[in-house]
């Protein structure tokens, strides 16, 4: 996939990010003068955020090619992102320019945060192929997506932009009627009026109203969202009760929906408010602090696979998939031993040394496992159809520390096995310097899930070990391997 940027301010280079993690290519332009170096700096200073929650395989920050013009984008990439200033007229200018030289079958989205498809297609010789796809900031970690068409948009080019955005480990959110500001802004502008007014009237500092939402209703939106998170409100009758207790509360004059006039006092106010919750750090400052503190509030929600959590774990899920090699058939050669798994040490699998910790190591393992797994056959089917292996024994050997971001590469040998008994052998070393960090020896046993006994592996996979066998039983049995199933 080529994926095509018009516009590379912070929306566009944010974008960029996003897909060149996923292993894409990146065309990009915009007329500003330094444009391409800016871009490629926001790219580097981002790069270090997308390594922590995972990379792509060819997943590679140079590979942006910078053109001049947006017929040049629209002439070489695949699907095209508009994210040029907020201006209906030059984002019109912008979008017919790419959809001169666009080939039939690619799409043309644009990144507005509140202006109608309807009015932004207008004048494009092919708007039946244009969309909205509105992402939040830091693109390259929000998964949030709101997609939409306008009345000439195509119903399968809504339908097909949503799947690229999906392959792009994004939330597509389709927003079913054309409003102005679509789902999200309208709901963070309301906030955002009724902040203004707090701090106008001298109610509160900018920080205060921003502590009453960081230290409260920001950590349950982040999984729930409101309206979940008020139907818990209302206790075992859930919404309704809610509603009926609280209901009549709406009536009363609490906030002020209409935004009161920016004066200059209130602009002070909060610009001095703001730079002193910033406390003297920089933009890139809190900018790596904000996309540190959001990738482990995602992190944290993975294994209850609540809100961007469910995100992070599909995306690992993903990655192993696309890392790991195709399922092994005849004539392929066999590797001694068999490289299958790599990834980075992820922020929650360290302790407060920052050192990975032993459960994160069995971990990392496991995917291993389900890399060998895979390649010897054993995949959803298989287990769906209630097969699959259960470890009877794990030993682990610590070599080495590694710390967060660090990457790690595995290889599987294989000990041993029989009709029912599967015995193997994973070494993890250090992507970069190749030292060997961690051994992890495992004996399982095959199992008839249903029957809930132990069970004769099944012939496919049986089949694929004994061709491994014939490579890995003439190696020689690693030195920290203490276990022995067969007799060697």
């Amino acid at each position: 996939m080529k994926f095509g940027i018009v516009g590379t301010g912070v929306i566009g280079a944010g974008w960029a990010t996003r897909a060149l993690s996923r292993g894409w290519d990146v065309v990009a332009t915009d007329p500003a003068p330094g444009a391409e170096a800016r871009l490629r700096t926001a790219v580097e200073r981002s790069w270090p955020s997308v390594r922590k929650i995972g990379l792509y395989p060819g997943a590679d920050p140079a590979r942006i090619e910078f053109v001049a013009t947006p017929q040049d984008v629209g002439e070489r990439a695949d699907f095209v992102q508009e994210s040029a200033p907020e201006v209906l007229e030059l984002k019109q200018t912008v979008l017919r320019a790419v959809d001169e030289t666009a080939g039939p079958d690619v799409i043309v989205a644009s990144s507005t945060s509140g202006l109608l498809p309807t009015r932004l297609q207008e004048g494009m010789r092919h708007p039946e192929r244009f969309v909205v796809g509105h992402p939040f900031n830091p693109v390259y970690l929000l998964p949030l997506c709101e997609v939409l068409g306008g009345e000439a948009t195509a119903p399968d080019v809504v339908e097909r932009a949503i799947a690229v955005y999906d392959d792009l480990d994004m939330y597509p959110l389709l927003v079913r009627n054309e409003v102005d500001g679509f789902l999200g802004d309208r709901l963070q502008e309301a906030l955002w009026r009724e902040i203004l007014h707090l701090v106008a009237d001298g109610v509160a500092t900018t920080g205060e109203l921003d502590d009453s939402i960081v230290y409260g209703p920001g950590l349950r939106w982040a999984a729930m969202g409101t309206n979940l998170t008020y139907h818990l409100a209302g206790g075992e009758a859930g919404m309704r009760h809610m509603l009926k207790q609280f209901g009549p509360a709406l009536e009363w004059p609490w906030t002020k929906l209409v935004a009161p006039p920016l004066t200059d006092e209130l602009i002070d106010r909060m610009v001095e408010g703001t730079q002193e919750q910033a406390a003297g750090r920089s933009i890139a400052e809190l900018e790596r602090l904000r996309d540190d503190y959001l990738i482990s509030v995602m992190y944290s929600l993975r294994e209850s696979r609540l809100g961007a959590g469910s995100i992070i774990a599909r995306r690992e899920g993903r990655t192993v998939d696309r890392a790991a090699p195709t399922r092994w058939t005849p004539g392929m050669e066999i590797e001694t031993p068999l490289p299958l798994y790599q990834c980075r040490v992820a922020p929650d699998w360290v302790d407060y040394n920052d050192h990975m910790t032993e459960s994160a190591y069995l971990l990392a393992f496991g995917w291993a496992s389900d890399a060998f797994f895979r390649y010897i056959g054993i995949d959803e089917d298989y287990r769906a159809a209630k097969h699959s292996f259960y470890t009877v024994e794990s030993h682990l050997v610590y070599t080495k520390e590694v710390s967060t971001g660090e990457p790690l590469v595995f290889t599987t040998q294989l000990l041993g096995h029989d009709h029912k008994r599967l015995h193997f052998f994973h070494s993890m070393y250090h992507g970069d310097s190749g030292d060997l960090l961690c051994t992890n020896e495992q004996v399982l046993v095959h199992v008839d899930m249903e029957a809930g006994r132990s069970a004769n592996t099944l012939d496919g996979p049986k089949s694929v070990l004994d061709e491994i066998w014939k490579v890995h039983g003439l190696m020689d049995r690693p030195p920290k391997a203490v276990m022995n199933i067969t007799g060697r």
